[in-house]
């Protein structure tokens, strides 16, 4: 009996175990192509350029006018009339309020008819005196009586000077009844209504607040000890406010106040700053993004400041290569860096890194001065390089299962 296959049958057998090794053949060489790509590199670098570095010192702060008066009265009484409004400029002497003066007037009254009776006295003193020294020159009044007389007389005129006093006093408060504007200015806050009681018995109530020019304005900045020491009068400042987040506002410092402010054991220093408000686009009380430019330097050498901060694995951190090399070096003699000591870190042609200590200058937080260690042009590392940032991999694998 014959069991062998058929013809075709065998050559359908063989025609699918070629097709199976070309398959397999296929992806091993695509696994091999993709593993025989380039690595990615495993370090971004950056150049070292020529610029500017800028060092500023930020701070938050209120906008106020130079000069803002607090008008008072130093009485009490119910707001009978108001003559202005916010936003209302306002002149010298100009009637802003004015209190009942029903009871002040009364007072005065009280006092004149007090004034009145004192000088009945004082006069009747005056004649009581004349008619006993004219007694006592006919010997009928003893000396120490006629000393009485003058005392009395004396104590009139006295009572007559105490009153006049206290009718002055009364009249110097009827007129505090009128509250009028002390300075040209414009009224910024109301702190009154009419029908109002004004409650002057403990401390002088603010009944207005008035700036003599909003034109002319400033910041008052909290600086911390650690930075107010770079702050000198004169000095250029940038600000912006809320209200226009795209707009830079020029300002300069006027002065570093010597009354320091201690909360929870940081002592601070209130440095007020002059602002030019000519548009009159700038309100009190805006909060302020304060940016004090300390110091400048134009044309150094520069290195970004994410490259000295860069550290990285120890694995990869290799010695300085021996041997003549080119642009400035410093260092230990084994190419480590000292201790402590400022360093930037590049790319060895192997792919590793090696530390190379540098002198700095004054940073700005984006860019730091080069003083020694590093040449226009050359290249530092800044940071570990990141495959998901660029999109692609550095390497295959391919598992069967």
């Amino acid at each position: 009996m014959n069991t062998s296959s058929p013809p075709g049958v065998i050559h359908k057998k063989f025609a699918l175990k070629i097709a199976l090794l070309v398959l397999a053949a296929v992806i091993a060489s695509a696994g091999w192509w993709l593993t025989r790509q380039p690595e990615q590199p495993k370090w971004v670098t950056v150049k070292v350029d020529q610029g500017a570095v800028v060092q500023r010192v930020s701070a938050n702060g209120t906008l106020n006018p130079v000069e803002l008066v607090n008008v008072g009265t130093q009485i009490s009484g119910t707001v009978m009339k108001l003559y202005t409004d916010f936003n209302r400029p306002v002149k010298a002497g100009q009637l802003l309020a004015e209190l009942d003066p029903a009871l002040l007037e009364a007072q005065i009254r009280q006092t004149e008819a007090n004034l009145a009776g004192a000088k009945a006295n004082l006069n009747n003193a005056e004649l009581i005196l004349k008619r006993n020294e004219n007694l006592k020159a006919r010997g009928f009044v003893s000396d120490g009586a006629l000393d009485g007389f003058r005392k009395d007389l004396e104590s009139a005129r006295a009572q007559v000077l105490q009153v006049e006093a206290q009718l002055m006093k009364d009249q110097t408060n009827l007129g505090y009844s009128k509250v009028r504007s002390p300075i040209d200015g414009i009224v910024v806050s109301r702190g009154i209504d009419v029908g109002q009681t004004v409650a002057a018995s403990f401390q002088t109530p603010t009944l207005f607040q008035i700036a003599r020019d909003l034109r002319r304005m400033q910041i008052d900045t909290s600086v911390s000890e650690a930075d107010v020491g770079s702050i000198q009068t004169g000095q250029p400042v940038r600000f912006t406010v809320d209200s226009f987040r795209e707009q830079d506002f020029n300002a300069k410092v006027r002065m570093v106040r010597l009354n320091p402010t201690s909360q929870q054991n940081v002592v601070t220093y209130n440095v007020v700053i002059d602002v030019d408000n000519k548009d009159g686009i700038l309100l009190p009380g805006m909060t302020a993004q304060v940016s004090i430019m300390t110091n400048r330097k134009d044309n150094v050498v520069r290195v970004p400041a994410a490259a000295l901060r860069f550290r990285p694995p120890e694995s990869a951190a290799t010695p300085s290569p021996t041997g003549p090399q080119t642009g400035p070096q410093s260092g230990s003699a084994s190419g480590r860096p000292s201790a402590g000591a400022p360093k930037v870190y590049q790319v060895t042609p192997s792919g590793g890194l090696v530390a190379k200590e540098v002198k700095i200058g004054i940073s700005d937080g984006r860019f730091t001065e080069v003083l020694e260690g590093l040449v226009v042009g050359e290249e530092v590392v800044s940071r570990l390089a990141s495959t998901a940032a660029t999109g692609q991999t550095s390497g295959f694998r391919f598992r069967m299962f």
